[in-house]
């Protein structure tokens, strides 16, 4: 994209110069008699050849012709020179491409409450694949391009070309209205930066911090993180429980690549202005109506309530953990 911007600046400029050299050229040419707006007018009509007739007296004047010709010779040069560049840029799908980055960058824009992902790695390519599975608004900033396009093999996705560790990108992405972001770069200390960073720009985001070495675990917490996650814990943690426990494993694994369903396990949160509020998970109409299995519940404290009983109340700022297709979760979700 840089490359288009100067490209196009560049003829602008050649063109402008050439122009100006005109316009100057015959102001001197004729020893200031002739105003310049004069002189301005005699090389458009020149360079762009549109056959007007000669506002300064060029026939019969050798100096002024030869200018003339050399000018014009230049202006033919100038404007091939654009024509080739613009239909270069066209065939290169550079212009195109500008052209969507453009509509993208409106699009973005236009988010709100929406998922950041920093890093399109080898880390960031399945947290992309899981929030759009999830129908959740994201945008991932990469600043390698190869990268990008293996995320664009997941889904038409809306991102950033550009360095994460940069501000700029950063509010380019919506991070003053994100309701959360994750930080997934192969470098700590590029992760400690960016959660600080995201905490300064919004303090209500949350921020989940990728991590590879653990002692740094206090000081992104203290930067601002909520979470941390250390790939090599979990993959440890994943690797004794293909040990001891081989179908429980197998069970989420076809949850979340199940072909013909989108089953996922997620969370919902009862409002003060729900319809549900005061009535028991039977009247609630989360089995019957959506089909979704109430897994735990979460009221005011981080004790949670596994397999709550039917006559179990929904109360205004509780969290309902449930386990179902994501097009009922998220009917359930402006419900309850």
């Amino acid at each position: 994209m840089e490359s288009f911007k100067k490209r196009i600046l560049l003829v602008i400029f050649t063109i402008f110069m050439v122009i100006m050299a005109g316009t100057f050229g015959y102001y001197f040419l004729y020893e200031g008699h002739h105003t310049m707006i004069d002189c301005l007018y005699m090389t458009v009509i020149s360079l762009t050849s549109v056959g007007y007739g000669e506002v300064l007296q060029v026939s019969g004047n050798v100096p002024a012709q030869i200018f003339t010709i050399a000018l014009i010779l230049l202006g033919m040069g100038v404007i091939l020179y654009g024509f080739t560049t613009v239909a270069a840029l066209f065939i290169e799908g550079e212009l195109s491409g500008f052209l969507r980055k453009k509509k993208m960058d409106k699009q973005i824009e236009k988010l709100k409450n929406h998922y950041i992902i920093c890093g399109g790695g080898e880390t960031g390519r399945p947290l992309l694949r899981e929030l759009i599975a999830n129908r959740e608004p994201v945008v991932l900033i990469e600043a390698d391009e190869k990268n990008i396009e293996r995320c664009k093999e997941i889904a038409n996705l809306l991102y950033i070309n550009g360095d994460a560790t940069d501000d700029r990108n950063l509010v380019d992405a919506g991070i003053e209205i994100a309701a959360g972001i994750i930080i997934s770069l192969p470098s700590d200390k590029d992760n400690l930066y960016i959660t600080m960073t995201a905490r300064m720009l919004n303090s209500k985001v949350r921020i989940i911090s990728r991590m590879t070495d653990s002692s740094l675990k206090p000081k992104l917490l203290k930067a601002g993180a909520d979470s941390v996650v250390s790939p090599n814990s979990i993959g440890a943690l994943r690797m004794v429980s293909e040990m001891i426990r081989p179908e429980a494993v197998n069970f989420l694994d076809q949850m979340l690549r199940h072909d013909t369903g989108n089953i996922r396990i997620h969370q919902i949160s009862i409002s003060e202005k729900s319809s549900v509020k005061g009535k028991p998970i039977m009247e609630s109409g989360i089995k019957n109506k959506f089909d979704l299995l109430v897994l735990g519940a979460k009221y005011n404290s981080d004790k949670i309530t596994f397999n709550p009983p039917p006559s179990y109340v929904l109360e205004p700022g509780m969290t309902l953990i449930v386990m179902g297709e994501m097009n009922n979760i998220a009917k359930a979700k402006a419900v309850f």
